[in-house]
């Protein structure tokens, strides 16, 4: 058993398809079988079950392929150890962030990381926060930029920031006119929330059984933007992040945006990576850098 076969097994799971995971492995199909059978030979167990136009892997292949990628992933960490040996700040990193952050906080973050790491390869992922977990736990990524809590012993999450949420109203709701509010002014609300599988419902669901509010129950968006164009066409309200609203983003005509007392209703963000991770200096200070760029936009007027 080698590297290479337990790459060719991780290809075949993924793609679930001989001759495209060959492609992918940057060898002909018959290698690549003939590969994956000899893995099975010496594994004592059927991994795959092969027909003419589909392939599944079998209960022992999915486990197979499973621990194939975490032992791949610790191959990577080690050669990326190395790498890092003489020069810590330099390398790649593999670095995720779910939708409703990624966008307003990565185009602030990237450059100055460039500048303080100029030999830093940044390679970034933008996935729910369920699909990030999942690749972090496979050693897809090598650290993810998530909302606590995260239940996972495996896993170490230095806290980096707080991120108040804002009410974005349209301008003609009585709550728009409010200087500010408590979360209590929200009951019988109801909100305008993201569809099942963003952290973001989560959150605001939170804040609906604290205060009393509750879901628009007819609508559910794909996304952050599609919430914040809603508001501003008189649909409803919703809660929308503080870096979401920062410059430079431009509100929509019609929105107005209402901050809460303190304590205001709020998301923790925090940096993830396996607690195994060969990185593990390198990323608290690489969350320590982050950290400060987004209280510095958070704290701007």
């Amino acid at each position: 058993m080698n590297l290479r076969d337990l790459k060719y097994l991780v290809a075949l799971a993924d793609l679930r398809h001989f001759g495209k995971a060959a492609q992918a492995c940057f060898v002909s199909q018959p290698t690549l079988s003939t590969q994956i059978m000899k893995l099975e030979e010496e594994l004592g167990v059927k991994l795959v079950e092969r027909a003419p136009r589909k392939v599944m892997l079998t209960a022992a292949g999915k486990d197979a392929a499973q621990r194939a990628r975490r032992i791949l992933a610790e191959a990577e960490e080690l050669k990326e150890a190395a790498r890092r040996g003489a020069n810590p700040e330099a390398g790649r990193l593999r670095l995720g962030a779910f939708p409703t952050l990624a966008p307003y906080l990565l185009p602030h973050v990237v450059p100055e990381l460039h500048a303080k790491f100029p030999k830093l390869e940044l390679l970034l992922t933008e996935e729910k926060s369920d699909l990030l977990l999942h690749r972090l736990r496979d050693g897809q990524l090598d650290a993810a930029l998530l909302a606590l809590p995260i239940h996972d012993d495996s896993l170490h999450a230095q806290f980096l920031f707080e991120e108040p949420f804002l009410l974005a109203a349209p301008a003609d709701h009585p709550l728009a006119h409010r200087k500010t509010l408590d979360t209590s002014d929200l009951n019988h609300t109801s909100l305008l929330l993201l569809e099942d599988g963003h952290c973001l419902r989560d959150q605001a669901l939170d804040v609906c059984r604290l205060s009393g509010a509750r879901e628009e129950a007819d609508f559910r968006a794909t996304s952050l933007e599609t919430l914040r164009q809603m508001v501003a066409t008189g649909v409803g309200v919703t809660l929308l992040p503080t870096l979401s609203v920062r410059p430079p983003i431009v509100q929509p005509e019609g929105i107005k945006l209402v901050k809460f007392h303190k304590p205001a209703p709020s998301r923790r963000i925090a940096l993830v990576w396996r607690k195994s991770s060969a990185l593990d200096g390198f990323l608290h200070t690489i969350g320590t850098a982050i950290a400060a760029i987004a209280q510095a936009h958070l704290t701007q007027r």
